[in-house]
């Protein structure tokens, strides 16, 4: 039988005007939906430290990101919890090539503008997150997850040592039921929308 996956050309065709719909779904999302998936985030989050405190493991390192088309914001989130049992990093992009570095953020970070006039900490060492809040523009029902395009968290998540655990972020109208992911693709660890969360899995992350 032959196989019905299209060619590569046709992968990106289809992929660049499937993320022209889902952002535009994405863009639709309501405030009410929106505050649904921080609530889960922040609960995402207490069970990192949890996890990570049973384990007898330190405080771990969340990599955070600026949002941009639609993306849900955890800026406000990202300001209540730094310092408080977790550090806050935040994503720098040194070129279209490379994985993403990440430097840590606080209130008093000073901040400059990056690729696509994205705010990030204007200087610091790199540092290796122990979990990627990473945004969604699609994501399928095997955790993989559909980009800007630009294959950062993929190459992010394939050449950090340890492997940072991954956490999508997204909405339920982003859902797709497979994204025909590609060799370079990477599966989330976590999916968080505002459906019921599966937190559990992550009490066994640092087993």
């Amino acid at each position: 039988m032959e196989r019905n996956d299209p060619e590569p050309d046709d992968r990106g065709s289809q992929r660049k005007h499937l993320r022209k719909e889902l952002r535009a779904r994405r863009a639709a999302v309501s405030r009410e939906v929106r505050a649904t998936v921080v609530q889960h985030v922040r609960g995402a989050l207490d069970g990192v430290i949890a996890a990570r405190n049973s384990a007898g493991l330190e405080p771990p390192k969340i990599a955070f990101y600026w949002p941009i088309h639609g993306e849900l914001s955890l800026v406000d989130l990202m300001k209540d919890v730094a310092g408080q049992e977790l550090t806050v990093l935040l994503p720098v992009v040194t070129g279209p090539d490379e994985p993403l570095e990440f430097r840590e953020w606080t209130r008093s970070t000073p901040m400059r503008r990056g690729a696509w006039n994205i705010p990030e900490p204007a200087e610091g060492k790199d540092v290796t997150p122990d979990v990627l809040l990473v945004p969604l523009v699609g994501f399928d029902e095997r955790r993989y997850r559909l980009g800007n395009g630009g294959g950062y968290y993929d190459r992010t998540l394939a050449s950090r040592v340890p492997r940072p655990r991954a956490i999508g972020i997204g909405f339920e109208v982003l859902r797709l039921p497979t994204i025909h992911p590609e060799p370079h693709d990477v599966p989330m660890d976590l999916i968080l929308t505002e459906a019921d969360p599966d937190l559990d899995r992550i009490a066994s992350w640092w087993d």
